[in-house]
């Protein structure tokens, strides 16, 4: 897992006034909370949040002059239009410490011909060791045919690293794919049901 030593300030000013003001200065509001310690408001540089943020589960070590925090992104707010970074909370972790997280799940290999594979999860939940999260969790589908499925408790995982996700869920399964006359039949369909609509619009009608 990646990870990354950030700068962090403390920030007294609360409000919308004061949040506008510090991503006009290219900063970021953020609450470092956990450990039933007082929450910690802060202000993080943009651009060093952004790029860290690329990495799945990055590990921030936060300098705050005085001392060092390590922290996990858990929510992070994002302006829908533009994609700016608006807030984010920070669990705060300490080295050695378990917690629980969501892991990207990564495909490798080529199914069987004739098959179509169908992602049912996209990221397991697992229990980690803060400072040893993996970036992904591999999953092999080489070679499966049509009707096989993978579930949560057949994935290999890294060591130290044990699965919180439903053992019985289905993360990857194999169905048929269509045919060339099944895909012909239902562009038809589609075709025959619009003209139906169509052909079932009143007539207008002028008056005078």
């Amino acid at each position: 897992m990646a990870e990354v030593r950030i700068s962090a300030e403390p920030r007294n000013a609360f409000g919308k006034g004061a949040a506008r003001q510090l991503r006009r200065d290219g900063k970021v509001p953020a609450v470092l909370y956990g450990h039933k310690e007082e929450p910690i408001h802060l202000a993080l540089p943009e651009h060093d949040l952004f790029m860290a943020l690329k990495h799945p589960n990055v590990l921030l070590n936060l300098d705050l002059g005085d001392r060092h925090q390590l922290a996990l992104p858990k929510a992070v707010q994002k302006d829908p239009v533009r994609r700016t970074l608006e807030h984010v909370d920070l669990l705060l972790v300490r080295r050695g410490e378990k917690v629980t997280v969501e892991v990207p799940v990564v495909t490798t290999g080529e199914i069987a011909p004739g098959g179509l594979l169908e992602h049912t999860l996209n990221a397991l939940s697992v229990e980690a060791e803060a400072t040893h999260i993996p970036n992904s969790i591999e999953v092999s589908i080489e070679g499966l045919e049509v009707g096989v499925q993978v579930l949560a408790k057949e994935i290999a995982l890294p060591r130290g690293v044990t699965l919180s996700t439903d053992p019985e869920h289905v993360v990857v399964h194999v169905m048929a794919a269509p045919t060339a006359a099944e895909m012909a039949g239902e562009t038809g369909e589609s075709e025959a049901g619009e003209g139906a609509g169509r052909a079932a619009e009143p007539e207008s009608s002028e008056e005078g």
